[in-house]
């Protein structure tokens, strides 16, 4: 364990920030073109295809000398629409869902350099503008969860506690009078590992309150930050939709009795790694959703199950990725909020939760030579992969 650890590649390296800032910046790109092409009309299954098109070509045109290097889709295009929590990316053979005026819209995906992965999620309603603002219960869902990232972003940094987020993140869904979904993690990100040890837990159970440990987030740690928030009661049930992604895990061994079974799980080891991945990247899906059965079975590969609140409920999500730098968090990945489409009459109640929102968040400045030297080493120009400043915190 301690080689291994010896070895770990962390953001103390400015190539591994560099790797970490460059799948940011095309995470923020790809749903920005999401966000831009989501329509009334416009099928869910057509966009998660763009989506996951558009990571692997952005990704291929990086490191292109390195031919070793993995790069490409760290998690895959989700669009989970109304009461659907999450984990919604529909194969052509499957039931497709049209967006509808007045939708909430939740897109969610991953993009990784060289296993440093970035991952972002957004939410909006489609057809809001500033003549025609949102109010009532999808207003109330949306600008809690924009919140709760908001406060996570000044509290996720070295020597807070994950306990401090879990308690910002409920007070202020009830400010709103909406409930965190249960049980739902947030995990620190490490080379190749999407769902490393250290996590921040929303809304835990009597039970998941004694078994969550606690810890402290620390110096050069990065940290894919999930904030679920619904208009009900914030629990999250499989309505027995089809799964259609899944991760490898690497603890687990089996003997694969199935050829087809066995040809589907070399392709997923060969191409994804343990990265997440959709069935839609398959070639042959009917062989893809055959093969996958005997896996999932035997527990080779974890399902990321479609879930959902209840009928008539709304759920917001909002994701960034965060890297706790020596002079304070950069948040590497984000969609742009546009407050003035959402009009609740609800407010945050707790006074240092409100001062705690309204403090700023800007980092001080790095060293502008340090980013030109690394990025020369990457044969790109030094402004490749930032991000604005206003995704930057710090004290």
């Amino acid at each position: 364990m301690s080689d291994d650890e010896s070895q770990e590649q962390t953001i103390a390296e400015d190539l591994v920030v560099t790797k970490y800032k460059m799948g940011g910046d095309i995470a923020n790109r790809v749903l920005k073109m999401l966000v831009d092409a989501a329509r009334v009309d416009v099928s869910v299954v057509s966009l998660c295809e763009k989506g996951d098109e558009m990571i692997m070509e952005e990704t291929g045109k990086i490191f292109k000398k390195e031919k070793e290097m993995k790069k490409g889709i760290a998690f895959p295009t989700c669009i989970s629409v109304n009461n659907c929590v999450c984990h919604y990316s529909p194969l052509k053979s499957d039931p497709d869902y049209v967006l509808k005026e007045d939708d909430l819209v939740k897109i969610d995906l991953g993009v990784h350099v060289d296993g440093f992965i970035a991952n972002v999620a957004h939410s909006f309603i489609l057809g809001v503008s500033k003549d025609s603002p949102v109010s009532g219960r999808k207003a109330d869902v949306i600008k809690a969860a924009h919140y709760c990232a908001e406060a996570a972003l000044r509290l996720v940094k070295p020597g807070n506690q994950n306990t401090q987020v879990t308690e910002a993140w409920n007070k202020i869904a009830q400010s709103f009078n909406c409930t965190p979904i249960e049980g739902m993690l947030s995990h620190q990100l490490k080379q190749h590992v999407i769902d490393g040890e250290k996590t921040i837990i929303q809304n835990p159970t009597d039970q998941q309150k004694k078994d969550h440990e606690k810890t402290a987030f620390e110096v050069h740690e990065v940290y894919a930050v999930d904030v679920l928030i619904s208009t009900g009661e914030g629990k999250a049930k499989d309505a027995g939709q089809r799964t259609t992604v899944y991760k490898r895990d690497p603890t687990q061994q089996y003997g694969l009795k199935m050829k087809t079974s066995r040809a589907f799980f070399s392709e997923v080891e060969r191409r994804f790694d343990a990265m997440p991945f959709t069935l839609r990247a398959f070639e042959d899906e009917k062989k893809a959703r055959m093969g996958v059965m005997e896996c999932a079975k035997h527990e080779l590969l974890q399902p990321f199950n479609v879930l959902y609140e209840k009928e008539g409920e709304f759920v917001a999500q909002f994701k960034f990725t965060v890297l706790l730098m020596p002079n304070g968090p950069m948040r590497i990945t984000s969609g742009i909020f546009e407050n003035e489409l959402y009009k609740s009459e609800l407010d945050i109640k707790d006074p240092d939760l409100k001062a705690l929102i309204q403090s700023s968040v800007s980092r001080r400045n790095q060293k502008r030579r340090k980013k030109k030297k690394v990025a020369s080493q990457c044969g790109l120009p030094a402004t490749t992969g930032s991000t604005n400043e206003e995704n930057e915190t710090g004290d």
